[in-house]
């Protein structure tokens, strides 16, 4: 009887993988619209809009990112801004200027920044491939793993495109 072994060539090339995936935010992440504090929607009057923002409700946003966005066509002065913050920051963990897409995408690779990527030293590593993920967080990956890693590729472990190689 002839025994064949079959060796798994992925796993033998001493590839890993690192999945963009991992570094998901999980926080629940909101857009806030400013234009729910202006007079008439559009028009930042101090009182008014001091008056509104210190009768909303700012728990619904407890342990949540914000994205502050004004989906009308207003001018609004930045000590708004700063005057919305004071009240947000006491529930939101995070706010920014910005739809929740990016807040998302911000915290995502916010994410990759602080994570400890010293496990790829000196290491073969693949990042995987999703088409639903933002090219910035490849971008983000590539600049981080670039002084660390042995070769860079891109795609999966079976059929990877090197980016580099030392």
């Amino acid at each position: 009887m002839n025994q064949e072994t079959f060796i798994n060539k992925a796993e033998a090339s001493g590839i890993i993988a690192l999945d963009l995936s991992d570094y998901k935010p999980t926080t629940e992440i909101v857009e806030l619209d400013i234009k729910d504090y202006l007079f008439m929607g559009i028009i930042v009057k101090e009182k008014e809009f001091k008056e509104s923002i210190a009768r909303a409700d700012f728990s619904v946003y407890n342990e949540k990112a914000v994205g502050i966005i004004c989906s009308t066509d207003a001018i609004i002065p930045p000590w708004a801004y700063m005057f919305l913050m004071e009240k947000l920051s006491s529930y939101a963990i995070y706010a920014d200027l910005n739809d929740a897409e990016t807040v998302l995408l911000d915290l995502w690779k916010r994410r990759l920044i602080y994570a400890d990527m010293k496990q790829y030293k000196g290491k073969k590593v693949v990042v995987r491939a999703r088409s639903d993920h933002h090219p910035a967080l490849y971008l983000t990956a590539a600049g981080l793993l670039k002084p660390l890693v042995k070769s860079l590729m891109y795609g999966e472990i079976g059929l990877p495109k090197v980016i580099f190689k030392q």
